[in-house]
């Protein structure tokens, strides 16, 4: 999950009316390394990255947000929204609670990224190749998810689509909707 968050912290910027000169105080380093980020020439150090995703991970705060977040909940389909940026369970469908193996209350607001397949982490390590965080990259994804054999978030092979959106505050969020689980292939005993 290493991705540069180089364009989300120049969407916030904006959308915000931050100047680099600014955003180079919040972090404490000069106006010429948030340029460099935003552009990918240069990665974020640990304790800055941290700081990044604290800025511009994706929180319900507005009302609109809040609707949407009731939305995902009484959505009859398997979805669930997360932070783009931290992958923190932020909203999802009952029908998606019902294949949790821990209560509602113990996952929302944690990362979900240690349940990932082999298949989402490909998928997340391409992201920034195709400027999934830019606003010339399509706003959804689709493919294979593949297994992970966890009772507490259980993926199962299924086709899977990622849709980005931008919340009230300029934070990203994805939503992330199972389209088709794919049936166990028959035992041959």
């Amino acid at each position: 999950m290493a991705s540069s968050l180089g364009p989300a912290l120049r969407r916030w910027r904006l959308l915000h009316r931050v100047k680099q000169a600014h955003a180079a105080q919040l972090f404490n380093v000069n106006q010429s390394t948030i340029s460099r980020w935003e552009s990918g020439a240069q990665a974020m150090e640990p304790a800055e990255r941290a700081t990044a995703e604290q800025l511009l991970s994706a929180r319900l705060d507005a009302a609109a947000d809040h609707a949407l977040a009731r939305l995902v909940g009484e959505s009859p389909r398997a979805v669930h929204l997360v932070c783009d940026i931290t992958h923190r369970l932020l909203a999802c469908s009952a029908r998606r609670q019902a294949e949790f193996g821990a209560p509602l209350s113990t996952l929302l607001g944690r990362s979900l990224w240690r349940y990932a397949t082999a298949e989402i982490a490909g998928k997340e390590a391409m992201l920034e190749r195709i400027g999934w965080r830019d606003a010339l990259a399509p706003p959804s994804l689709e493919f294979a998810t593949g297994t992970n054999g966890s009772a507490l978030v259980p993926i199962v092979p299924s086709v899977c689509r990622w849709t980005r959106m931008t919340l009230s505050d300029g934070t990203s969020a994805r939503l992330v909707e199972t389209l088709d689980e794919t049936p166990p292939a028959p035992s041959l005993q």
